[in-house]
């Protein structure tokens, strides 16, 4: 293992925002590019809109789970060997899977190839591990807004070309996102410089690389705590979407890959806009926590409206006034990162990403026998938006452990400082 992930280094140079930024758009790109079509994929094997959601759930689950048991191991990797060679594993994944998800000639491939792209991908973990490598304390939720910014730009690109590619044959986006993902690897190879120097680096301790204890150390992070069950509802809501979205306007509206592009090309646009450009501003009003709770009220009053929708464009209605919802994802990520051991953060960053598959395995246990149940009933029917409604409720409940959990940290701290003072 050692061999294969040390590899070659690039001419020496200095890591910095902008290296993993492109990185990550590129990454972004490839997966999006696939979102639009996938279920169509899937509904290419299937006889019914049931058997569609079934089976979408289906291959949905089988990469979850996969990145459930992946991530932990893959961060604590990036820990040992560094950023970069992980990375470019993860590269080699996605292309892989990209590829052969392409031309898959049975639901059997394609859900075993989203086994294997799911163990591969940690991208998003060892990303944020990066950022947090080479930027202090202080300034860690900007900059994981500026990441969050390019997982926006990489929606707004990736969907729309996925649509209008899916348009003319389904599968050709897949071959697409292959290609940009070694892209990405020769970006990585050639170009990408480490961002862990050698005495920030740790011994894997393997005890420790698994999801379970890797979720426990999560939950023991001081002032972190009850905010690990807070990750986890919010990531099942948005995975839920991720899950559903497809389906629900294709059972509502009648959308084929084209609309759902240009609808996941609204919300890359707003991701875009509030983490690249408005979160330093909010920051600079609220707080982390604070704007974390109120994104979080936002998001649930967004997933029912959305579910309510009796016209499609409606959906951008309220695309564009979840302002603060998608502040949530970095506001989190930053409280975590900053109470985590400077190198423990791959491995921290890690359990993030494992919990958050563990929310994508959830994801469509729950929401495949919900779009089952309404399946059969006629387009623009309320019920139909039953998956939303539920997404509602987590974020609801989300919210009010959060609020909870920061006003008990606050009575400590102010607690500790009445005790000092005497």
């Amino acid at each position: 293992m050692t061999t294969v992930l040390e590899g070659a280094a690039p001419p020496a140079r200095a890591a910095a925002m902008p290296f993993i930024l492109i990185v990550v758009l590129i990454d972004m790109v490839s997966i999006g590019l696939i979102i639009p079509v996938m279920p169509a994929l899937v509904g290419g094997f299937t006889g019914s809109q049931a058997d569609q959601a079934f089976w979408y759930g289906a291959v949905a689950f089988a990469f979850g789970i996969a990145s459930f048991f992946g991530s932990p191991v893959l961060g604590a990797l990036s820990d040992r060997y560094g950023r970069r060679p992980v990375l470019l594993m993860g590269f080699c994944g996605l292309a892989l899977t990209f590829f052969a998800s392409a031309l898959a000639t049975a639901l059997w491939m394609l859900i075993a190839v989203r086994l294997f792209g799911g163990a591969m991908q940690a991208n998003a973990a060892v990303a944020n591990a990066y950022v947090a490598d080479i930027t202090p304390p202080e300034q860690r939720a900007r900059r994981f807004g500026l990441l969050g910014a390019m997982f926006g730009l990489g929606f707004i690109l990736g969907p729309v070309l996925g649509g209008l590619l899916g348009a003319i044959d389904v599968r050709l986006p897949f071959f697409v996102a292959g290609g940009l993902a070694l892209v990405n690897w020769l970006y990585g190879y050639f170009v990408l410089p480490e961002s862990l120097p050698l005495d920030r680096r740790r011994s894997i301790d393997w005890k420790k690389a698994n999801p379970i204890s890797s979720l426990k150390g999560l939950a023991q992070l001081e002032g972190v705590g009850a905010l690990v069950v807070v990750i986890a509802l919010s990531s099942l809501a948005q995975f839920m979407l991720h899950t559903t979205w497809v389906l629900y306007t294709t059972f509502k509206f009648g959308w084929g890959p084209l609309e759902n592009g240009w609808s996941l090309f609204a919300v890359g646009v707003m991701s875009t806009l509030v983490q690249g450009f408005l979160l330093g501003r909010l920051l600079k009003r609220f707080s982390a926590q604070r704007l974390a709770v109120m994104g979080l009220v936002s998001s649930s009053l967004s997933y029912l409206m959305w579910g309510a929708a009796s016209e499609g464009w409606m959906l951008y209605v309220v695309i564009g006034c979840n302002v603060l919802g998608f502040a949530v994802t970095a506001s989190l990520h930053s409280i975590v990162s900053n109470a985590a051991d400077p190198r423990t953060q791959g491995q921290t960053l890690g359990a993030v990403s494992s919990l958050n598959s563990l929310m994508a395995v959830a994801a469509p246990v729950i929401a495949a026998p919900l779009l089952v149940l309404v399946s059969d009933l006629p387009p623009g029917d309320w019920r139909i938006g039953a998956p939303f409604y539920f997404c509602a409720a987590l974020q609801a409940v989300a919210m009010l452990l959060a609020l909870r959990h920061f006003r008990a940290e606050r009575a400590a701290h102010a607690s500790a400082a009445a005790e000092s003072a005497v």
